[in-house]
């Protein structure tokens, strides 16, 4: 497709297609089974080469009720393990679910693609601009594995009850991993108020992470107009390579968006999320260790901004707050009237109390939206971070016509 030219929002980097499976508490147990599994052996952290693997992998965040992002050996690991569900396609990564969010309030934007093919086609928002990088059509899916509250699993040698709703993805994923920038990046961005920066995450070769850092700081560095740039953090599948990103492109990065598990991992260490002292020493260290203008963390309780302008962006954390909320209580199959009254929802408690100690504490270096109160039953935790990027996006139009 030829790219269009004036568009306040660029999404980017990459996109992928996701197998969402349905929980079923009897599939897992009978491959508890067969593979001869026990509660020993559950881990995180187990090299994924085989669907044994991959099992002991998920079992062990049942075990916490944690989320996480893993890399898989081999992409038909993913394929087999599926077939063990019912499960439907979806499209994944923080740029065309932030799209999908967005377009549900009406909102345009452009995309810039690393992956293409039917299903892209057929489900990204209609009447978007975007751009692909991979001229050739492909599939790498990605494997989504969600649970609610209260899911079980209970074998003679494994049993297990989660504490809260969580998601795990597993991915191998060659565009993703390759993260091609299309030559129109550069013309797509001109006029641009807002650029998504994201999608380094599922890179695995140094080089390349240097190459397409150079080239996205190229790219910014020509334009006349820098629009706002808004980075969302992810989980990096080599480590490492975390930090050759953030050396290329901190100083061209203006707002520095991250998750409660990515805000822990920066830190190397846990945060008690509900203690404003503690997470309030955390602000500080982590603003040293990433110097932007603005932080933005995003968890289960609250959403915050912090630095020296945090109170401009109230709006902007409420409409990312109540996107999430409505994608977590409806899927990608909501209307703007659903996004509507989930902003009538009560706030939850824990987040409404801490919104104020740590405003208390950090006064204007610092604005805070607590959660809603939303059943976890059914819920939907895949994408929540990206559906909070999509109600926070266009906003910043809005703080950027403010500025001029």
């Amino acid at each position: 497709m030829v790219a269009g030219w004036g568009m306040e929002i660029v999404l980017g980097l990459g996109d992928s297609i996701d197998y969402e499976i349905r929980w079923d508490s009897a599939v897992f147990e009978g491959l508890i089974r067969e593979f001869g599994l026990s509660r020993a052996e559950l881990n995180t952290n187990t090299p994924i080469k085989t669907e044994r693997d991959l099992l002991i992998t998920i079992l062990g965040f049942l075990k916490d009720s944690g989320g996480g992002e893993r890399f898989v050996g081999d992409p038909a690991i993913i394929e087999n393990f599926s077939r063990h569900f019912k499960n439907k396609i979806t499209l994944g990564g923080t740029a065309i679910r932030a799209a999908i969010a967005m377009d549900k309030l009406g909102y345009t934007f452009a995309l810039h693609l690393v992956t293409i093919n039917r299903h892209v086609k057929r489900l990204m928002p209609k009447g978007c601009v975007w751009i692909c990088s991979n001229q050739e059509e492909s599939s790498y899916p990605h494997l989504i594995v969600q649970f609610s509250r209260g899911a079980k699993v209970n074998t003679a040698d494994v049993s297990i009850e989660t504490t809260r709703a969580n998601r795990i993805i597993y991915t191998n994923d060659r565009d993703n991993e390759l993260v091609r920038i299309h030559p129109e990046l550069q013309n797509l961005l001109i006029g641009a108020k807002v650029f998504l920066l994201s999608g380094f995450n599922a890179m695995h070769d140094a080089s390349l992470v240097e190459d397409r850092s150079r080239e996205i700081r190229r790219i910014l560095r020509s334009l006349i107009q820098k629009p706002i740039v808004f980075f969302e953090d992810g989980h990096y599948h080599v480590p490492e390579l975390h930090k050759i990103v953030k050396n290329y492109l901190l100083e061209y990065i203006d707002i520095y968006s991250l998750n409660e598990d990515e805000l822990q991992g920066s830190l190397g260490r846990k945060v008690l999320l509900t203690d404003a002292g503690a997470v309030g020493e955390a602000l500080r260290s982590l603003h040293e260790i990433i110097p932007v203008k603005l932080l933005v963390v995003h968890t289960k309780f609250w959403a915050l901004a912090y630095g020296a302008d945090a109170p401009r962006y109230g709006d902007a954390l409420l409409g990312g707050i109540t996107m999430a909320t409505t994608r977590f209580r409806l899927g990608d199959d909501f209307a703007k009237e659903d996004y509507r009254d989930t902003g009538l929802l009560a706030p939850e408690e824990p987040g409404k109390l801490f919104s104020r100690e740590i405003k208390a504490s950090l006064g204007d270096r610092v604005c805070c939206v607590p959660s809603f109160q939303v059943p976890e039953e059914d819920a939907t935790t895949i994408g929540l971070g990206d559906a909070f990027v999509g109600g926070f996006l266009p906003a910043l139009i809005k703080i950027n016509q403010g500025e001029n």
